[in-house]
């Protein structure tokens, strides 16, 4: 099960009804959070989620709306006694960027570690996420900017009468189960000897900032959950998003339409839309499971079985 809250849907600068975009993802006892703008400190207060257990934060790209908030972030989770390492991924100049907003938060009790972008597409495994995988991938801003899918594979079921057949000590089966490869005795027993085929995982995308593009219908094909800006929801503004490279309500709509997605949730609102609730039934015209997201909107994506 993973736990997703968009903590805010707003662009440009934060309302008082509506925080700037960020997402929190939480698995396990561990949370990634995606983007880290002014104010997203009080929206995951008003949430009730802790900054505490952020082991990961990732940047889509470097304006002031999408990073902003980072040194206030880092000194709460200071405060509040963290001393384990949190990294950092963003597209190239993270740490340059990074450094300079610390000028303010120069002293942590933990370290801050910048993992840089460097190809058009990257996954990012890192252990502590404990099989959550983190891929960027490339989209198209006036900066440059990627969006991020977050996934959770999902192994075979354990047949319990195939290990037995093969004699497979019951103190392995554990250990097999959960991926584990082991030699004892000079015997060597491998995950495949007690697993089915692999069962569908889960899997989130988000993206913001951009022009409609490839890589995002490529990368949202296969999610559980996509995530995507409507910068605009007004009539006859798909100019005005190609003059500013973001998009229309019924451009991010095309794209879940195109990726064959079971939902769709609209943010990154422009601070000049006031209700983008209202545009809700004309943009589910082209994408008929399209959520107008507000602020704080959350859900627990689970596995088939549990769903069951």
């Amino acid at each position: 099960m993973i736990d997703v809250c968009l903590l805010g849907t707003g662009g440009m600068m934060p309302l008082q009804y509506r925080w700037l975009t960020s997402l929190m993802v939480r698995y396990n006892g561990h949370s990634v959070l995606i983007d880290c703008g002014e104010g997203t400190q009080i929206a995951m207060r008003k949430k009730g989620w802790s900054p505490n257990p952020i082991d990961v934060i990732c940047f889509t790209h470097f304006h002031a709306d999408h990073i902003s908030g980072l040194p206030g972030m880092l000194l709460n989770m200071g405060n509040a006694d963290r001393v384990d390492p949190v990294t950092l991924i963003g597209p190239k100049g993270l740490g340059r960027v990074v450094n300079s907003l610390r000028v303010i938060a120069p002293e942590l009790p933990f370290e801050v570690n910048c993992v840089e972008i460097s190809e058009p597409e990257e996954v990012f495994d890192l252990p502590v996420l404990e099989g959550l995988h983190i891929k960027a991938f490339k989209v198209n801003h006036n900066v440059p900017c990627y969006g991020y899918s977050l996934s959770l594979d999902r192994a075979g079921r354990f047949d319990a009468e195939r290990a037995k057949t093969m004699n497979i000590p019951l103190k392995l089966w554990s250990r097999l189960q959960k991926g584990e490869t082991i030699t004892q005795d000079g015997v060597t027993y491998t995950p495949d000897m007690v697993l089915g085929e692999a069962r569908k995982g889960l899997k989130l995308t988000y993206t913001t900032d951009t022009r409609p593009c490839e890589s995002i219908v490529r990368n949202a094909t296969g999610s559980d959950l996509f995530i995507c800006e409507g910068m605009y929801g007004e009539p006859d503004t798909e100019e005005k998003a190609k003059a500013h490279k973001h998009m229309t309500f019924y451009e991010a709509a095309e794209l879940a339409k195109e990726a064959g997605v079971p939902e769709l949730w609209l943010t990154h609102y422009s601070p000049s839309l006031n209700y983008p609730e209202q545009y809700k039934d004309k943009v589910r015209e082209v994408f008929a499971n399209t959520i107008v997201a507000k602020d704080g909107r959350s859900v627990e994506l689970k596995f088939e079985e549990e769903e069951a």
